[in-house]
C-alpha cells in the first residue's frame, strides 16, 4: 500500500535517519514543516507530524505505520490516492512551492538545470536517480 502513496515512505526514511542522529543538514529545515511536504503528508493523512515521530520510535514495517495513520486520521480510498499522488509528484510545478525549488537549485549550483522543474526531479538528482551529475554527499 505504501508504494501507492507517494512520498509516505521516503516520509518515514527522514524520520528513521532523525531517530538515529543521521538526518542529512539539507533535509532538517524542512523536517516536520509547516507547508513542507511532510506536513502536507501528515495533514492529508489527518495525523500529526511529531505523533508520527513518535509511532515510528515504536517500530514496525512502512505498510503497518501507514495502518496506524488510517486509524489514528482517516483511511484513504482510490480517489483520495490519485489526488495524493497527482499532487505530490508535482510539488514544486507551478505552485507557492516554485520560489523554494528555485532558491534550492541556486544554492545546489544548477539554477540553469530547466530538467530539473519539481521537488521530485531535485530529490532524484541529489539523491542520483536524475539524469545529469548528482551532488556528492
Amino acid at each position: 500500500m505504501t508504494r501507492g502513496m507517494l512520498y509516505f515512505p521516503r516520509m518515514l526514511d527522514k524520520i528513521r535517519l532523525h531517530l538515529r542522529g543521521e538526518l542529512h543538514e539539507d533535509y532538517r529545515e524542512n523536517f516536520g514543516a509547516l507547508r513542507a511536504a511532510d506536513d502536507v503528508c501528515c495533514n492529508f493523512l489527518r495525523v500529526h507530524h511529531r505523533d508520527l515521530i513518535e509511532r515510528v520510535t515504536q517500530g514496525g514495517t512502512d505498510e503497518e505505520i501507514l495502518e496506524w495513520c488510517f486509524e489514528k486520521g482517516r483511511r484513504l480510498n482510490d480517489g483520495d490516492l490519485f489526488v495524493w499522488n497527482g499532487f505530490a509528484s508535482k510539488l514544486g510545478w507551478r505552485d507557492s512551492v516554485t520560489p523554494r525549488l528555485e532558491q534550492r537549485k541556486k544554492e545546489m549550483g544548477i539554477a540553469d538545470r530547466n530538467d530539473i522543474q519539481c521537488i521530485p526531479d531535485l530529490i532524484d538528482f541529489d539523491e542520483g536517480r536524475f539524469p545529469g551529475e548528482s551532488r556528492q554527499r
